[in-house]
């Protein structure tokens, strides 16, 4: 079950709320955690299983690393070894083709997929390898840690957080009317990016991919990827949105996880913004543990280049996503040199979104091969630099795509914030209300009138 399905609007989610603010305040959390079951078992029944034992599992290890470091600090690697195995190999079981013959073996239906593995697989080894270098003490409560791997308003997108400041919101949890007022401002939001702009773009990209890429215009294969690199940053930063607005609604205030990375001024502020708390993931555990290696200025170059190969492998697990990474940190590090020479200074943001559209061109592809064929329609490889479809997806698709670029960026933000404690500000807090409910009747139309929304271009 997804965020932006009828049944959750209309359904799981106000009775959620109801079932937990009616509930005792020493109950709340194993309330939320019953929810959170229910929520997977509408997902399906196959995958409650799965994350149940799958937490129960992490559980034990944490549980296991933490009593051996306290007694016997040399066996205390055991567990934490199989573990971390445990858990790279559950996400590497369905989400790699590698041990796909592995993964027929087990009793799941063929379309079956744990929605959000991306996400609970990295939060549980994170907790883990606190746990084995002393950073935090392990869970004995089941149920906060179970919280942690499948509290349902982070399940599908994160915020991916460590145990500890999991722990920090979960005690800080703030409930009322309030809470319930800008979580439904968020979710609505993110419901927007998601069903309005996100599934539009979905499908214009899917009208340019269904062309013959050797006759492909120039012009078509730019508009082409630009929706694609939308639809994937609405998609994200949609469903990211929708899960910290249901957060705010039950009192939880998780991070946010993209800060309008697109046209930044510079490739390295891209890399800041763009899905914060996966790239600070693997800063943390895996760019910072490999410094600690070497002191060389370039051997930390190389570090953070492949830190950033390992974080587009995790978003796709193909080459495509690798090299995807592996660009954007190779760019950074580039930059540094680049913007000595002052090169920057008046082209900052169309270089930085020209790149970036590069940079998706092998985000997008299949293969590599797809990928640099992508490339040479882009730069005229047809022949042909616009045709009759170019007229016509301008025709339908320029409002939208305007729409996404300046929602894309944070100039209303900005302008809010400049605005002060004026008139624009109180007339905007007036109207927050109606605009919500205007997102919600826009969106419940769309999505029933297509039936559902469209699908993720990733799965994590």
């Amino acid at each position: 079950m997804a965020y932006s399905s009828l049944l959750f609007i209309y359904g799981f989610l106000p009775v959620s709320l109801l079932v937990f603010y009616i509930t005792p305040a020493k109950l709340k959390n194993g309330v939320l955690l019953l929810l959170s079951m229910v929520f997977c078992a509408l997902v399906s029944l196959d995958f409650l299983v799965l994350i149940s034992a799958y937490t129960l599992v992490n559980y034990i290890f944490c549980l296991l690393t933490d009593k051996l470091r306290a007694k016997h600090p040399g066996l205390a690697v055991v567990p934490f070894v199989l573990g971390f195995m445990f858990d790279f190999m559950a996400i590497f079981l369905f989400r790699s083709e590698l041990l796909s013959s592995l993964r027929g073996r087990l009793p799941l239906p063929d379309s079956f997929y744990p929605v959000g593995i991306s996400f609970f697989t990295l939060s549980a080894a994170g907790a883990l390898m606190d746990v084995f270098s002393g950073k935090h003490r392990a869970e004995r409560n089941i149920v906060r840690f179970a919280l942690f791997i499948m509290m349902f308003p982070r399940l599908l997108m994160g915020p991916l957080l460590r145990f500890e400041s999991f722990s920090k919101i979960l005690r800080e949890r703030r409930g009322g009317l309030a809470e319930i007022g800008v979580g439904f401002t968020l979710f609505a939001k993110g419901l927007a990016k998601k069903v309005i702009i996100a599934d539009t773009m979905y499908r214009l990209w899917s009208a340019v991919c269904s062309q013959n890429i050797a006759s492909l215009a120039a012009v078509n294969a730019w508009i082409g990827i630009i929706a694609y690199l939308l639809c994937l940053y609405f998609t994200l930063s949609g469903v990211a949105d929708m899960g910290t607005g249901i957060g705010y609604c039950f009192g939880f205030r998780f991070p946010q996880s993209f800060n309008y990375p697109l046209f930044s001024t510079r490739i390295r502020d891209f890399a800041a913004r763009w899905h914060i708390q996966p790239v600070q993931w693997f800063r943390r555990y895996v760019t910072k543990p490999l410094y600690s290696l070497g002191t060389g200025k370039w051997y930390r170059r190389f570090i953070y280049i492949i830190a950033w190969g390992t974080l587009g492998a995790w978003y796709t697990f193909s080459a495509n996503g690798l090299v995807w990474g592996l660009l954007i940190g190779s760019a950074v590090i580039a930059e540094r040199y680049i913007s000595r020479m002052k090169l920057l200074k008046t082209t900052s943001i169309i270089y930085t979104f020209l790149l970036t559209i590069v940079c998706t061109v092998f985000f997008a592809g299949e293969t590599l091969v797809d990928s640099m064929h992508y490339l040479v329609a882009m730069l005229g490889g047809s022949g042909v630099i616009a045709d009759t479809l170019t007229v016509y997806l301008l025709r339908c698709y320029s409002v939208v795509l305007l729409v996404g670029m300046y929602a894309s960026t944070d100039l209303f933000r900005n302008m809010m914030i400049r605005s002060g404690k004026n008139k624009l500000q109180t007339a905007f807090s007036a109207v927050t209300p109606v605009t919500v409910l205007l997102l919600f009747t826009v969106c419940t139309a769309l999505i029933a009138h297509s039936g559902t929304s469209a699908p993720l271009l990733i799965e994590l």
